[in-house]
């Protein structure tokens, strides 16, 4: 890093340009790009953390399976880990800014991003990056299905399944993987219902195997959501019919918002995410991925934290030609 030469978590200046050259711009402020950036700042290097403040999970009240912060509120989350970067003077946290191109620089500065933001400086360069950036989703078209998201309709099976345990449930979605969706949530309730509003996304076999386990799959679309406060009672089908439940889960479509990065040509996965090896390294060399940006997709919190320290432990090995564990 920078500071054999230029002091504990100096940048260092580049000659002609007007600019500095941090060791690592972290692209993201979720638990993956601030714990990559908590744990970059204990290694010496000089950090740039870019945060576009809409993370994903917005709509949740509370997030679960974080060793030590189980049931708290993500912001507050979020909230303790900005604080906790405070005590880091190499790093420097730029909120409700976004890269709008990454494009390779010079040897000295690899790359180099464009940045747009009330109070951002207009572009940054760095020896390295962490894609962080999380994922966009786009729910099922339902009218009140985000009244009810985040608060007794979910995502994530991991992480909200024992709160809805043994309750009579629903899954609405309408993707391939629907079925293996569905078989995992059956291990927290044996009431479930599969709903395909309309799409043809569960075959008999695999509706088979549901009913053998003694899920019901609901073909017929559906009209709207019934409940109050937050709370869903019941899915409205279009013919008027109404099916009872008492909470469940909703398979989004995902997006990977990564169209800052075409021009590096990083390999992706059909999915559109980053493709990583083992290390959180991608195609391009000193490019580095953690969090839902890199392959496979979305993943638990503390999974996404630990993939951010691990990439920032191995972005200081790569850079000093070492191969260690940790």
């Amino acid at each position: 890093m920078t500071h054999d030469r230029y002091g504990t978590g100096a940048v260092m200046p580049v000659d002609g340009t007007g600019l500095d050259v941090v060791d690592a711009l972290v692209i993201g402020g979720g638990p993956a790009g601030l714990s990559a950036a908590l744990n970059l700042g204990r290694a010496r290097a000089s950090v740039v953390v870019v945060d576009a403040d809409r993370p994903r999970n917005a709509a949740t009240l509370t997030s679960h399976g974080f060793l030590t912060r189980d049931g708290m509120p993500p912001h507050e989350l979020r909230s303790i880990a900005r604080a906790e970067l405070e005590a880091y003077p190499s790093v420097r946290l730029l909120r409700r800014t976004r890269v709008a191109a990454l494009h390779g620089a010079s040897p000295d500065a690899r790359f180099f991003a464009a940045l747009e933001g009330r109070d951002a400086p207009p572009s940054v360069a760095a020896r390295a990056v962490i894609v962080a950036t999380g994922l966009r989703e786009t729910l099922p078209d339902i009218p009140s299905i985000r009244g009810f998201y985040g608060m007794s309709l979910f995502s994530c099976v991991a992480c909200d399944g024992w709160e809805l345990r043994d309750r009579p449930l629903g899954l609405i979605g309408e993707t391939p993987d629907l079925a293996a969706r569905a078989r995992l949530i059956a291990r927290w309730t044996r009431r479930l219902v599969v709903f395909t509003n309309g799409a043809a996304t569960i075959d008999a076999g695999d509706e088979a195997e549901l009913a053998a386990i003694g899920v019901c799959v609901e073909r017929r679309p559906i009209d709207d959501l019934e409940g109050d406060r937050g709370a869903v009672t019941a899915v409205r089908l279009a013919d008027g019919e109404c099916v009872a439940i008492e909470g469940g889960f909703v398979r989004p479509v995902w997006h990977a918002s990564l169209e800052f990065l075409d021009q590096l040509g990083a390999e992706r996965d059909d999915d559109g995410h980053l493709v990583v090896d083992g290390s959180g390294r991608t195609s391009v060399d000193g490019l580095y991925a953690a969090g839902d940006a890199a392959s496979p997709g979305p993943q638990q919190l503390i999974v996404a934290a630990g993939q951010g320290a691990r990439a920032a432990a191995v972005l200081v090995h790569d850079h000093l030609g070492i191969v260690t564990a940790h």
